[in-house]
């Protein structure tokens, strides 16, 4: 399938930039443009803004009925259309076909969860403590039109639960989605689109991310914020919404602990935790990164984790057999090799990979690295990358601990025969997400979310819908 170039949708229709302005889109599996995105303007954003309005007051008065329909035929042009969109996606991320098919088909999930979930936005009502004529009720109102910041690392799946939660609670949305990875987020907004969606309920954006964040946060249309991103921007885009008193959602960076038991089994917790290591080539925001590893096994479980590493086949995802697939670009490949040399220098060993591979695209070894110290910068700063650090330890409570000490709080895992071990992790290891003797497992019916600097409020469950609502009092006497 050949890679389009992709324009705005505003009110309805895709469009160019009404300066003309475009940004090149590059393959990073070649390192050459592929294509070309829209690059919006002020000039497109007061459009999409004053259509965004407009949607929203076509959209809050349609049923939940009716908001399901259009949503559920969306998810089935999902599914229709998932091999061609996963081969966009490989294009312009890089992630293997496999994954991006994966992605495509589990935004249909999520879209098919909310359009049925918005039939459960109840309210309810009060007695009155002493009048019987007195009809005390609580209802929910969709909060208004919001504008959503998404990432690159999973172009369909970081937009579609933003978009499918606040359609189901009958809100408008601006989506402002990467120019990276600019046409999985249009393909998915094209299902909606040719789902029947009335104009201006969703719009999508591309340009100079702090510009349309500026514009966009401060403007009265917007009534709620969700970002998906890094902690520093995640911080000052919730600062600026707070000086407009903005509702803000933020999923942002982790650096997920993985405890490795003394009794675990070690053959599983290397194919369950590796496989979530390298997967997306760890552009993963919940992707394990400090495997704190019992003493008594250090030693077995960082070989079987290297060999398992040395064994994955890495390349173009298009290509058949390709396990891992290139970086998104270039900075990442700086990144890797700095948080490599930084820990080999405090004393950390490479047990595997550790170098680029060749010299077109962004592609990096499988790296797992042993012995890490607490200073090496790999172990305070999230790597983002397809790098493993190990270090053992004595106790549970020193690795519950050490999995507490960085102020990151979303996705936590852990490995252990042990019922006790198990309670103890669940109740005191800080993260919003953890997984026990399995992979990340997310759904579109669990909360998805962080806590601590890894953010606020939830992208999945009936939790994610209560963001997109107003919940208000309303008293009436029968006189």
């Amino acid at each position: 399938m050949t890679y389009p170039d992709t324009q705005l949708y505003i009110h309805g229709q895709w469009q160019d930039a009404a300066d003309g302005r475009t940004l090149p889109v590059f393959n990073p599996a070649t390192g050459g443009e592929i294509g070309r995105v829209a690059h919006a303007g002020h000039a497109d954003l007061d459009r999409a803004l004053e259509a965004a309005q407009k949607g929203f007051e076509t959209w809050r008065d349609m049923t939940p009925a009716e908001r399901s329909r259009i949503m559920r035929k969306a998810a089935g042009f999902m599914r229709e259309r998932s091999a061609d969109i996963a081969r966009l996606l490989t294009q312009e991320q890089g992630k293997p076909l496999a994954e991006a098919k994966g992605e495509a088909m589990a935004a249909a999930d999520i879209i098919e969860w909310f359009a049925e979930e918005g039939f459960r936005v109840y309210g309810r009502i009060v007695p009155s403590r002493g009048n019987l004529a007195l009809r005390q009720m609580v209802v929910k109102d969709p909060v208004g039109p919001v504008a959503a910041f998404t990432p690159w690392n999973f172009p369909i799946n970081q937009v579609v639960r933003k978009v499918s939660a606040a359609l189901a609670a009958g809100c408008s949305m601006l989506v402002k989605a990467p120019e990276e990875t600019p046409a999985g987020p249009a393909a998915l907004i094209r299902a909606f689109a040719d789902a029947g969606i009335p104009p201006g309920v969703l719009g999508l954006v591309y340009g100079n991310p702090a510009e349309i964040s500026s514009y966009l946060i401060p403007h009265p249309v917007i009534r709620k914020i969700t970002f998906t991103g890094s902690t520093p921007v995640g911080k000052q885009l919730a600062a600026l919404a707070g000086q407009y008193m903005k509702r803000v959602t933020m999923e942002l960076g982790g650096h997920a602990p993985v405890i490795v038991a003394e009794d675990a089994d070690i053959a599983l917790a290397v194919k369950t935790a590796g496989g979530s290591k390298f997967r997306n080539a760890g552009q993963v925001c919940i992707s394990p990164t400090r495997f704190l590893v019992h003493e008594s096994i250090r030693n077995d479980f960082a070989a079987a984790l290297a060999q398992q590493a040395r064994s994955l086949k890495v390349g173009d995802g298009l290509a058949e057999g390709t396990q891992m697939g290139p970086l998104a670009n270039p900075r990442r490949l700086t990144a890797m090799a700095e948080f490599t040399q930084d820990a080999v220098k405090r004393g950390a060993t490479v047990l595997a990979g550790g170098e680029r591979i060749g010299e077109a695209g962004n592609f990096w070894q499988p790296t797992v690295l042993a012995d890490v110290p607490l200073d090496a910068k790999v172990f305070n700063d999230e790597p983002f990358g397809p790098l493993a650090a190990i270090r053992s330890f004595e106790t549970l409570d020193e690795a519950i601990a050490e999995a507490n000490r960085l102020p990151y709080g979303l996705a936590g895992y852990a490995f252990t025969r042990s019922l006790k071990n198990a309670d103890l992790l669940a109740r005191r290891v800080e993260v919003g997400m953890l997984w026990i003797n399995m992979p990340a497992m997310p759904s579109a019916e669990m909360p998805f979310g962080g806590i601590k600097d890894s953010g606020y409020g939830s992208e999945g469950g009936p939790e994610a819908l209560e963001a997109y609502l107003s919940v208000r009092s309303v008293a009436v006497m029968n006189v």
